[in-house]
């Protein structure tokens, strides 16, 4: 599909900040130079700065070919006419737009430091089975099928399982919880582990029998539920391949944010 100069701007847009920062730093140059893709009013534009848009978009999919080499080659043309009317006027001089400047410099510098990170701690093969089988102990061998009621009350919670009790269905019931995505369901929850809802919830859960509901009220944070158990099947894990990009990715995201607040407790914040 040939890559229009509109869509390519479309593309490149959350990168403009970026643009007319690098753009500060443009030197004038003979055009034609190896090291410049063109030249706007004895302004240089950088191979590098090109070369670092076409890298992203490559990334994001977009084949590497001379059309999008020159697509880029023109769009940075157009920001840098626009970068030069802008110190015309005198805008990059004004303190706010300063400050969004700096920002801007500071956001993909981060990025930059944090991609060098994980790329210098990678997660191993042996972290990621770790994780796996961490997550496997914690949602068990077993799914539960159950129902709900939630009410803000414990004395509501106890009038449902009387009515429950002398017989009225549960999903007639349900219809009277305050948990919108179940109520119209009959109180419906679907299949689960019980790991995967709030504790005391889970807890209450497996100690029911097939077909039976909780005699008393259960707390939670969100209130007070009756939960009913319909069936109990074997649990099914995804295999470790299947998962393994998310789990990667996850165990990236602990590390990082343990990078960060080691960092942020050694800093000196006065």
């Amino acid at each position: 599909m040939p890559l229009s100069l509109p869509r390519l701007t479309a593309l490149l847009i959350a990168a403009v900040a970026a643009g007319s920062v690098a753009a500060q730093d443009a030197k004038p140059a003979a055009k034609g130079g190896s090291n410049t893709v063109a030249t706007v009013n004895g302004s240089a534009i950088p191979k590098s700065r090109a070369d670092a848009i076409v890298a992203e978009q490559v990334a994001q999919g977009t084949p590497d070919s001379e059309e999008l080499r020159k697509a880029v080659r023109e769009e940075l043309v157009r920001r840098e006419v626009l970068v030069q009317e802008a110190r015309k006027k005198g805008i990059d001089k004004k303190p706010e737009v300063q400050a969004q400047i700096d920002v801007a410099r500071q956001g993909f510098l981060i990025r930059a430091y944090l991609q060098d990170y994980l790329k210098t701690h990678p997660i191993t093969d042996q972290a990621i089975q770790k994780e796996y089988e961490t997550i496997k102990a914690a949602m068990g061998d077993k799914e539960y099928k159950a129902r709900h009621v939630l009410v803000d009350s414990e004395d509501k919670a106890k009038a449902v399982i009387a009515r429950l009790q002398k017989g009225e269905k549960f999903e007639e019931v349900a219809k009277e919880s305050t948990d919108p995505g179940s109520k119209d369901k009959g109180g419906d929850l679907g299949w689960a582990s019980p790991g995967s809802y709030v504790k005391p919830f889970g807890d209450a859960l497996t100690k029911l029998e097939k077909g039976k509901f909780s005699a008393t009220p259960v707390k939670t944070d969100f209130g007070y539920h009756v939960i009913m158990l319909e069936d109990v099947r074997p649990m099914k894990h995804p295999a470790l391949e299947e998962v393994k990009p998310q789990l990667q990715q996850r165990l990236q995201q602990q590390m990082v944010e343990k990078h960060i607040m080691d960092l942020r407790a050694k800093a000196r914040v006065d």
